[in-house]
């Protein structure tokens, strides 16, 4: 493609949707940020106004059919997702699609086979593979250093409370796939191999509110793992904790292990006149991985100006879905749930 700056159009301006929009407007080298798509003009018009950029539109079929848009970051909530992905694939433009990828395996591969049908690339937003810390550590469990993997586990507990819309899982796909997608991808990339097997718990702790109407909805939820070649797996999730935003990483091998990830948000400790300890803690998501969502978005606009195959890709965006389905279904029958191999790659 020519050297000019590959034209954005991001779809969605809430709190993600703003991160990645104020990335392309400023900080990835090659692309500019060229359209907000918001069907609240209210939001339309703050993010406008803040970002510097003139086009805004309500609907994402007017950013399909602007020349000046070659390429999308879809920030909707996970149930719009295939609709756009497939439309962008038909009107060439690529794509880069916040998690969860869809709301089952059908619309995972359903998009997959638009962009390859179109040549066009699709990477998934799985921000944590671009952190220093988790890469750091997935280079040293590559090199050796702790033995062979034995078991991987990750969490992440947020402290907000979960929006109305998330307590009716035929909406959300529940805390599996909007807390934990993260977990569930990156256990599969430290692994590097598929799940054949999970089973789940969930329940609602913290949540009264929606147990009457959504007896199904848990706001915390732990899943066991097998892996296909026989590593174990677990993920720890929760809403509404409170108490920080904590998301780690812990690594065993047959000869040591590794850690990524502390509660801690600075390195400062207070020991007040009372001799308690007192340090930060991490307050946001956003605060943890604003440096990991801009290399993704320059990976983005790297893979598609050296036309070479984005990652995280459409296949590991398949992949974290059919966990979660997987994991629901397991919640809900109170028995290990088996995952095919295969499905579109």
């Amino acid at each position: 493609m020519t050297q000019s700056k590959l034209g954005i159009a991001v779809i969605g301006s809430g709190r993600a949707g703003m991160i990645h929009a104020r990335n392309f407007a400023s900080q990835v080298e090659g692309a500019r940020l060229v359209a907000m798509v918001d069907p609240v003009e209210a939001a339309r018009a703050a993010a406008l106004a803040e970002l510097g950029v003139d086009k805004g539109y309500a609907d994402y079929r007017q950013a399909l059919a602007d020349p000046a848009v070659q390429a999308i970051v879809v920030v909707t909530p996970t149930a719009f997702h295939k609709e756009i992905v497939v439309a962008a694939a038909q009107a060439g433009k690529h794509v880069l699609c916040e998690k969860p990828m869809a709301m089952d395996a059908a619309e995972c591969e359903a998009m997959i086979a638009a962009c390859d049908a179109a040549k066009v690339k699709l990477q998934l937003g799985f921000m944590r593979r671009f952190h220093k810390d988790f890469v750091a550590a997935k280079a040293a469990l590559d090199s050796g250093v702790i033995g062979d993997l034995v078991l991987v586990k990750s969490l992440t507990r947020g402290p907000s409370v979960p929006q109305p819309w998330m307590y009716d899982l035929k909406k959300s796909n529940g805390p599996l796939a909007e807390v934990n997608s993260h977990d569930i991808d990156t256990v599969r990339w430290f692994a590097g191999d598929d799940f054949a097997e999970v089973y789940a718990i969930g329940g609602n702790y913290r949540c009264p509110e929606a147990r009457a109407q959504f007896p199904d909805f848990y706001d915390n939820v732990a899943m066991t793992i097998r892996f296909a070649r026989g590593a174990q797996g677990i993920i720890d999730g929760a809403q509404g904790v409170g108490y920080a935003y904590d998301a780690r990483l812990e690594v065993l091998g047959t000869k040591g292990v590794l850690f990524v990830g502390a509660l801690q948000s600075s390195s400062v400790t207070v020991v007040g006149a009372r001799s308690e300890i007192v340090q930060p803690a991490v307050k946001s998501w956003r605060d943890l991985f604003s440096d990991a969502y801009l290399e993704e978005d320059r990976a983005f606009v790297r893979a598609i100006r050296e036309d070479r195959p984005p990652s995280p890709s459409g296949r590991d965006g398949l992949e974290a879905v059919k966990a979660v389905n997987a994991g629901n279904r397991s919640i809900a029958s109170g028995a290990p749930v088996k995952i095919p191999a295969g499905g579109a790659r």
